[in-house]
């Protein structure tokens, strides 16, 4: 538990919002809001991911 990689921490905490986001777009009923969200998490979860590829290709994880 001592090996937190808190760069991770950020991209799920950013892929939460985005997710909060959409549904709040959901109750508003505002489909540029709900497109919006939807760009918004591919964009945090791609970049989540590709930074972990960087780093396992670096040997850091």
């Amino acid at each position: 538990m001592g090996n937190i990689k808190w760069i991770f921490v950020l991209f799920s905490l950013g892929a939460i919002l985005a997710m909060a986001f959409i549904g709040v777009a959901v109750a508003l009923r505002n489909i540029p809001l709900i497109i919006l969200g939807i760009v918004l998490l591919c964009v945090v979860m791609g970049y989540g991911f590709k930074t972990k590829k960087k780093m396992r290709d670096q040997g850091l994880l």
